[in-house]
């Protein structure tokens, strides 16, 4: 898996550690993780979350086979009850999961009596493919900074992993960190390693570093090209680590930042208000088989180099491939080998960017998509935990639910308002051999549809709730009219994006299935320019799908519930197209968050730290022709 990188001198000398590739066919134990009880209470959590879930599905899936059980029930009753209680079982999930975390955001954080941990040397891996130099550059130097001017028990080096294919950004990568290891501070540590081959990408480029350096480092820190961390995050992760000498790996919960776009300060608001109560019901139920997200996390590096190193997989065709979102996996291989995974969402001043358009989220959803839905080969592996195998099954599920969700939209939009007034009965009214239709009429139709959108809302509305118990407030958010202008904002423009998003997703499985998904590419990370014609052709099933629910509810074949996904289908163009627009300064307050209204200092410090870069690599650029 390694590729023989060329000899640099902006690398330290090699200190080579083995990292073997696992068997998924045997158990695995490793010696040196310390026998290790389960997190406290943690079977009660998971018993308080899953069983309401289940319960209230059962309860639905009872109530409907009751409303079928008249004459029997027919096939076609049975695919639909199933479709139903499957997915109302993952929104139950999700509700209950955000009560957990409600229950544990009122329990204060112990922090007393913990035990100092011996300083560690942590190295900073920031993996980087085709990346923009100035930026990544900016946040490392914002980083660096930070540690520097902090009294740190820990001794911290950064690492920039290219695996860049590009020879000109190539180029400005090596001359961005020869200037910036001229700025930094005394003591600070910045290398850099370009490989010949991105080998297995990202997984072949962690594995080249932990095999060639990764013996002079305790504890590794993986970040991403758009990751941002304060100081005191860093510190914070890695006192944890140092602390619980049974933990392999330590995830933080990533905020949102930097979004400008309608669509970008969609997802960013959401993260933040939403995503907190969320994580900790998570954490909570997860104990110590936590999952791992591929980045902002930290991981102990001789645990890591002996318990995940990822052999290849065969895909349907039986030719070997790398596994793409190896994150999960990894940590699945850290818990089987007797190491905790632990998340602590309580650490702030972990950040990350999000895609800016519609059209750049689907790309990167296609990409998670493909190394997802390869979890499913996994779910056998011997020796893997149930919960690990949970968080497996789990990323995978979220992006099969998209075709069960088209499914059930398909087969309501059939059933229509009743066997007298299906789509089938309106075009087939002489056919004797039409199929018996599931008799879901009007007031049962719309009980089970507003039931569902309601548990759709109902982790919204409670995060909402919990917020004061994050130590927010509302005026951080613009004051609470404005924080319920943009809740408000933020709910409508959810409920328009899901429609399309569940089809884009359906077609994103249909890709990995075919084989048409062909992997990673970089993300555009100020947002891509998409013209008309490319809107149009990414989302012509959304609009033809949506032409053909109107046409139904027009001629009164089709519930009018689904007016809401019909508008959200038809509209797919246009949606997407205001999902990049700029967010202009007279409505800068629009789904502003706390870090929008007071920017974090570190957020600033790379932003001026990144134009400072580019001007440089501009100046650069220009000296051999002047």
């Amino acid at each position: 898996m390694t590729s023989v990188a060329k000899p640099s001198p902006l690398m330290p000398s090699q200190f080579p550690l083995d990292m073997p590739a696992q068997d998924f066919a045997r158990p695995f134990e490793d010696e040196d993780a310390p026998k290790t009880k389960e997190a406290r209470h943690a079977a009660l959590w998971r018993i308080v979350t899953f069983s309401p879930a289940m319960l209230a599905t059962a309860a639905l899936g009872w109530v409907m086979q009751g409303w079928f059980a008249d004459g029997g029930v027919t096939w076609l009753e049975t695919v639909l009850l199933a479709l139903i209680i499957f997915n109302f079982f993952w929104i139950c999930f999700s509700v209950s999961t955000v009560l957990l975390g409600l229950y544990s955001l009122s329990r204060r954080e112990q922090t007393t009596g913990e035990i100092e941990g011996a300083p560690m040397r942590v190295a900073l891996l920031v993996p980087v493919y085709n990346e923009v130099p100035w930026y990544v550059l900016g946040n490392a130097q914002s980083m660096l900074e930070e540690l520097s001017s902090r009294e740190c028990a820990h001794s911290y080096d950064m690492f920039i992993l290219s695996d860049t294919r590009d020879e000109e950004l190539a180029v400005q990568e090596e001359q961005s960190v020869i200037a910036l290891r001229a700025m930094l501070p005394a003591g600070s540590a910045l290398y850099y390693r370009r490989r010949v081959e991105n080998t297995d990408r990202k997984v072949g480029n962690i594995h080249d570093w932990v095999t060639r350096w990764g013996g002079a480092y305790d504890a590794m820190l993986v970040l991403d090209a758009d990751s941002l961390m304060t100081g005191q995050a860093i510190g914070r992760l890695a006192d944890a680590l140092a602390r619980d000498p049974a933990a392999g790996l330590i995830q933080s919960y990533p905020q949102l930042i930097g979004a400008q776009s309608v669509f970008g300060r969609m997802q960013q608001f959401a993260n933040t208000v939403y995503g907190l109560a969320l994580a900790e019901g998570l954490a909570r139920w997860a104990g110590h088989e936590g999952n791992y997200w591929g980045h902002n996390a930290i991981m102990r590096t001789r645990a890591f180099a002996a318990c995940a190193g990822l052999p290849h997989l065969r895909d349907l065709r039986g030719k070997k491939q790398v596994i793409m979102s190896h994150d999960f996996v990894e940590a699945g291989l850290l818990r089987r080998a007797g190491w905790s995974v632990r998340f602590l969402p309580r650490i702030k001043g972990s950040y990350e960017e999000t895609p800016q358009t519609l059209i750049d989220h689907i790309q990167r959803d296609r990409r998670w998509c493909q190394g997802n839905l390869q979890h499913i080969k996994l779910l056998n592996a011997r020796g893997f935990r149930a919960i690990s195998r949970f968080h497996l099954l789990h990323g995978a599920i979220g992006y099969l639910m998209a075709p069960i969700w088209f499914a059930l939209l398909v087969i309501w939009a059939l059933i229509g308002r009743g066997e007298d007034a299906s789509v089938l009965t309106y075009f087939s009214e002489k056919n004797p051999t039409m199929p018996s239709w599931p008799d879901m009429t009007e007031p049962r139709h719309v009980l089970v549809i507003l039931l569902i959108y309601a548990m759709l809302l109902a982790p919204k509305m409670l995060s909402v709730l919990a917020l004061p118990l994050t130590g927010r407030q509302f005026r951080e958010y613009g004051g609470a009219g404005q924080f319920l202008v943009s809740m408000l904002s933020e709910v409508i423009l959810a409920v328009l994006y899901a429609p399309i998003l569940m089809v884009q997703q359906m077609i994103a499985v249909l890709r990995t299935l075919l084989g048409l998904q062909k992997g990673w590419s970089p993300q555009a990370r100020d947002g891509g320019s998409y013209s008309l014609r490319t809107i149009l052709q990414v989302h012509i099933l959304e609009t033809l799908s949506g032409a053909a629910l109107w046409v139904g509810i027009i001629a009164g074949v089709i519930s009018i519930w689904l007016v809401p996904i019909a508008v959200s289908l038809l509209l797919a163009v246009p949606l997407s197209a205001l999902s990049g627009m700029t967010i202009r300064d007279r409505i800068h307050r629009w789904m502003g968050t706390h870090d929008h209204f007071v920017e974090p200092q570190i957020t600033q410090a790379a932003r001026s730290y990144r134009l400072q870069m580019r001007r440089y690599l501009e100046g650069k650029a220009q000296t051999p022709a002047e």
